[in-house]
Formats: C-alpha cells, structure tokens, sequence
C-alpha cells in the first residue's frame, strides 16, 4: 500500500509539473518568447554554450534572456550577465532540477516584451531533468567528449524527451581517447529522427548549423 501512495503522489507531481509547463508555454508564446531548455550534466559546457549562442543572436539583432538554473550560487548566472544577456538566477536548493513552479517564477522578475529568445539552463545532471519539461518550445541536451562514448546508454530517457541532441569539446577527442562514432551510434539508435550535433563551444565549430537546428 504505501508502494502506491508513493507511486500516486508521483503521478500527481509530474501532472501538476505538466500543467504549469503548458501554462508557461502559453504565457511565452503570448509575448512571442521563442524559448530552449538546455540540459546537461556538470562541466559540459551549457553555460559556455548559451554565451556564444547568445552572442551570435544579438548580432543577428535580437534580444537574448537566459534563466541560469543551479543548486547554489550566482556563478552561471554572472557569467551570463557579464556577456551582456538580461539574466535571472534561480537556485533550486536540493532539488537535482528546474521544474515549472520554479520557472513561472522566474518568468515574474523578466520583462518578456523585450525577450525575443530565453534559454533556460537547468542543473547539472542527466537523470531528473528528462521528466520534468518546463514550457519551452524545445529541450536540448549537452553532452561533452570528456564525460566518455557511454553517455547516451547510460542515460537513454533524457536523449529520448530531448528535440536536440549536442556533442560539445569534439576539439579535444583525440586527446581523451573519445569515439565519437559510437555516441553517434548509440544516439541514432533511439532517435532516429534526429541527428547529434558536433560542436566545439571554445573554436566555434558547429554553432551556425546549431543555430539553424534551433530555428534562427
């Protein structure tokens, strides 16, 4: 019995956390916000990532915002001010993730009307994220050639409820004994529909087709 009070409750998180998200999607769209949840474990380089992307988008003219999502701290967050984007923290104290509730929050200290696209970086980590969409128009997640080629089996559910799929540091494989060929493999072999995108944040390669992919 209480295996199933347990297994109710959860089914009632993740339904709530589905309704908000839905109601953040609206409130975005409403002020025409084009919106990326960016996911990825600690060191992959999403904060980097956001930057540079961010950057290129402002030269295109447009109005960039991003949501920096960590346990602690304001590192991310300052990072992302000092590269000129209209920021807001958000700490989740235990929590291993961003959920809806702590999104529409944050949504509350931004003025939408002059955000043309956020990016919300979630915490650190490839497990609790996947089932937890925040709103966005999509989720991408960033893997890095240092984390290992088992990235992809050993956590298939966050690639499965991911749109896109990023392959950062690709400069650096051949100095970590990295093949890329098979989280390639492994990646095609669940989403078939999809590509995984090599980029490298630090020369540059692969942001423009990246960006292409996010629709801008």
């Amino acid at each position: 019995m209480h295996k199933i009070t347990e297994i109710g409750m959860e089914l009632d998180v993740l339904s709530e956390n589905k309704r908000l998200a839905h109601r953040n999607h609206h409130h975005l769209q409403d002020h025409g916000v084009r919106s990326v949840d960016v996911m990825g474990s600690i060191g992959a380089g999403k904060t980097a990532l956001i930057i540079r992307l961010a950057e290129k988008l402002i030269a295109k003219g447009l109005r960039v915002a991003a949501i920096a999502g960590d346990v602690t701290g304001e590192d991310d967050f300052k990072r992302m001010r000092n590269a000129g984007i209209l920021a807001v923290n958000c700490n989740t104290g235990k929590e291993c993730h961003l959920d809806a509730h702590m999104v529409e929050h944050a949504l509350e200290g931004m003025d939408l009307d002059a955000v043309d696209v956020l990016f919300i970086e979630n915490v650190g980590n490839l497990v609790c994220p996947a089932d937890f969409p925040l709103g966005t128009d999509l989720r991408m997640v960033v893997i890095s050639v240092t984390e290992g080629d088992d990235m992809v089996r050993k956590h298939p559910d966050i690639f499965l409820h991911s749109d896109l799929a990023v392959l950062n540091k690709v400069d650096v494989a051949p100095y970590v004994d990295m093949d890329i060929s098979l989280v390639e493999n492994d990646y095609m072999s669940i989403r078939r529909d999809r590509i995984l995108h090599r980029i490298s944040v630090k020369n540059g390669d692969g942001l423009e087709e990246l960006l292409g992919a996010l629709g801008f």
